[in-house]
């Protein structure tokens, strides 16, 4: 057995590489350009584990593939750096987060090093970085001057041990997506981005891309786009000086003749105008502290309240109806009212019956025409609310404007950025719901820029989400190092490398995360800083790497895989291919250490075999399953089915070793589809046969189609239903030349003595039967 060191290789090919700059990407015309990207780490102390490899693998064979097509490639890798976990551990331990930062992104970076992945390392960014995050606060006032940023009072998630306001999108269920504990409700002024005002596009322009079905499903789901019609229904009251109406959003503007109740939010303005008996007032306190999933959920139990003394009156009829209020309806959606149809609605006819409500199924439909002299009008509606984006901690991008008393909010001119974060001693977070930044005076108190008297700077940060929305444009702008205004100085790389043509990530990332980088993207477009309107073409995801025994991976349990002991037992080669052979990319599947065994030993058989090459060794018939295997490995590549095209591999692999002598092209095949997979074996392999060139700079295979099928097939020979004997004959054969072969085979011919042929059965190229 030849001898397999595959530290020594490892270790040998990675410094070559990164010498001789061998994954850096460059703008050149005269290519195609392609632009994969995986989503960049956040960089925990806990280092790299095996779900980052199973992504960054995926993308690495893809991009391997695509440079030897002939393609310019950009394969970027960063650091996702601001975020609450760094903070809570600074906190802990007493320590400078950005010293934590630096600690662990030199982990990941060594990590990801030894796994051979062909990142081009010289646009590696960092979001905590004032030269990257002077950009993300440059973007925040563009926003800002356009009308997108704003201060307002809106109802907020709060987290009561991580002490922290949440978007409702990291509140679902009423659960901290950080620490998994109970959120609570609470009015405050915050910084919000006016993400509904694109709401229609985010949604109808899902239609352009190429992401997979259930993702478009989520964004949209997401977003809940409805289309419907407003109508007024007149209120009723002797509490009431003036004429006053509820508007509703309907879906069904065609049932309002069964309309028998009004139902409002606990948050609609009219509440805000009538004396409240006790039991409405208590009711609308307790809608307060739940989350719209909990309020909305389908298994929920409906709750409601009647405002007695009111009355609406429907249009459609004139009919008088009550009016109710329940947690069931949001005071964002729509217009906060919805009328109730419970012979056409299940939530409402479950309400109507607990609550002893009528139901009027024999009332007729309305016409188009009817619901217009109704004064119905043509509407559409979202669920998507405008994103809260300030956060009251420390370790996050400065929000860039300052508090003056005469001028108000003032915004920091594009000279003054990067505002970097203050170093300080001491951030713990405050039970008021204010920021730590806060306490600092000589940073707090300034001038104000626009009228030079004395002004507040912002203590609020942005949320971790603010530096993720645009970081692949980060790795276009050619690494923090190069970030200069203005951003028109990049307008031709952006021409170049944008879109991004294909973006693997968790699904975990594939509702908010896309979302907002989305949104960022689209008004970067309308203000001419960008070339697309989509900032990627392609979105896939991997299935979750599960511990041991199936159970999700996570610090609590102390049941995260790093990669680091199987990359220095088995290698990085091994650990690659196991990562993508394991099972269908898409799906979660349990880690086992044990197959690693079985993969390291598929490598060591492509090594031994290199001991039968020769020269002189014709291809032979191994050709055709050469190129039956080019054109499975290829295709399925594209379909990220790793897993089968890693057994093709061994098939091939197992029909070599059957071989006294390989030729030196059917391994040269061999070790150029595998290269992508295994990069450092191959390209030690591939040295030896005498090549100078890297194989992952040689062109990509291309399957020969006359040579996928052999020649000659064999022909399956039945009489009567029997076997009775095989032919080879040539590939196409039609029915008559197969019976005439058998008419002049005395091995099958006897056995058609018995009879007289009534009829045949012709399978071609597989079966001829012969019915006597």
């Amino acid at each position: 057995m030849k001898s397999y060191d595959h530290k020594a290789i490892e270790t040998k090919w990675q410094a070559v590489w990164e010498k001789d700059g061998s994954f850096t990407a460059t703008e050149d015309i005269n290519k195609k350009k392609f632009y994969a990207l995986v989503e960049f780490p956040y960089p925990s102390g806990d280092g790299l584990h095996t779900g980052h490899a199973r992504s960054y693998t995926a993308m690495d064979v893809i991009c391997r593939k695509r440079r030897r097509e002939g393609y310019s490639v950009l394969y970027p890798i960063g650091w996702d750096a601001f975020g609450l976990p760094t903070e809570n551990y600074a906190i802990k331990t007493g320590r400078q987060p950005a010293d934590i930062t630096k600690e662990n992104t030199d982990t990941f970076r060594r990590q990801l090093k030894a796994l051979g992945y062909s990142f081009d390392w010289n646009r590696e960014i960092d979001t905590s970085d004032p030269k990257y995050y002077k950009w993300t606060q440059w973007i925040f006032l563009q926003l800002l001057k356009n009308g997108l940023a704003y201060r307002g009072k809106a109802t907020v998630n709060w987290c009561p041990k991580d002490k922290i306001t949440l978007a409702n999108e990291e509140a679902v269920g009423g659960v901290c997506d950080r620490c998994g504990g109970p959120t609570e409700t609470r009015e405050k002024e915050q910084w919000m981005l006016a993400i509904t005002k694109y709401a229609g596009r985010l949604y109808d322009d899902l239609d352009q891309t190429d992401y997979l079905p259930k993702i478009i499903t989520q964004q949209r789901n997401w977003i809940g786009k409805s289309e419907g019609h407003n109508i007024k229904f007149k209120v009723e009251s002797e509490k009431l000086k003036v004429d006053t109406y509820i508007e509703v959003f309907t879906t069904r503007i065609d049932t309002i003749f069964g309309v028998t109740y009004i139902v409002l939010a606990p948050e609609h303005a009219l509440l805000q105008t009538l004396e409240l008996s006790n039991d409405v007032k208590e009711y609308v306190e307790r809608a307060k502290n739940k989350q719209d999933m909990e309020r909305t959920a389908d298994d929920k139990e409906k709750t409601g309240v009647e405002l007695k003394g009111i009355k609406a009156i429907n249009p459609a009829n004139n009919e008088e109806i009550p009016v109710w209020v329940a947690d069931y309806v949001l005071g964002h959606y729509g217009t906060g009212a919805v009328m109730a149809v419970p012979a056409h609605d299940d939530r409402d006819n479950a309400f109507a019956k607990k609550y002893s409500l009528p139901s009027k199924p024999e009332a007729p439909f309305a016409t188009k025409e009817q619901a217009v002299s109704f004064g119905a009008t043509e509407k559409t509606t979202f669920k998507l609310r405008d994103w809260v984006f300030s956060r009251q901690r420390y370790w996050g991008e400065p929000i860039p404007v300052v508090h003056c008393l005469i001028c108000g909010i003032v915004p920091l001119d594009e000279s003054e950025l990067p505002l970097t974060l203050p170093i300080v001693e001491k951030y713990q977070p405050t039970d008021t719901g204010e920021s730590p930044l806060a306490a600092i005076d000589d940073w707090v108190n300034t001038i104000c820029p626009h009228c030079g008297g004395p002004a507040k700077r912002e203590t609020d940060t942005m949320p971790n989400w603010a530096g993720s929305s645009w970081y692949y444009l980060a790795y276009v702008m050619q690494g923090i190092s190069n970030f200069e205004f203005p951003i028109s100085n990049y307008a031709d790389a952006f021409k170049y490398w944008t879109p991004v043509d294909w973006y693997n990530g968790g699904m975990e990332h594939a509702t908010l995360h896309l979302l907002y980088s989305r949104f960022w993207h689209k008004f970067l477009f309308d203000i001419k800083a960008v070339p697309t309107s989509e900032p990627y073409i392609k979105r896939t995801a991997q299935g979750m790497i599960l511990s041991h025994g199936g159970i999700k991976m996570s610090k609590s349990k102390g049941n995260v895989i790093s990669p680091d002991e199987f990359v220095q037992k088995f290698g990085a080669d091994t650990l690659r291919l196991y990562e993508l052979f394991m099972g269908p990319f898409d799906q979660a599947i349990a880690w086992n250490t044990d197959s690693l065994v079985g993969v390291y030993r598929f490598i060591e058989r492509v090594v031994n075999l290199s001991e039968k090459v020769s020269k002189e060794a014709p291809i032979g018939d191994i050709e055709i399953l050469l190129n039956q295997t080019i054109k499975k490995v290829s295709e399925d590549i594209e379909e990220m089915k790793f897993n089968t095209a890693i057994s093709s591999l061994m098939i091939l692999v197992n029909e070599l070793a059957k071989e006294a002598k390989i030729s030196t092209d059917s391994y040269g095949v061999l070790l150029q589809l595998l290269s992508p997979f295994a990069p450092h074996v191959t390209e030690e392999l591939w040295g030896g046969l005498g090549h100078s060139t890297s194989i992952h700079a040689v062109s990509w295979p291309i399957f020969d189609t006359a040579k996928l099928q052999a020649d000659t097939v064999e022909l399956v020979i039945q009489i009567g239903g029997k076997v009775r004997g095989r032919l080879n004959v040539k590939r196409g054969i039609s029915e008559k030349e197969a019976i005439n072969m058998v008419y002049s085979d005395e091995s099958i011919k006897k056995w058609l003595v018995e009879g007289q042929p009534r009829k045949t059965v012709f399978v071609p190229d597989r079966l001829l039967n012969i019915v006597l």
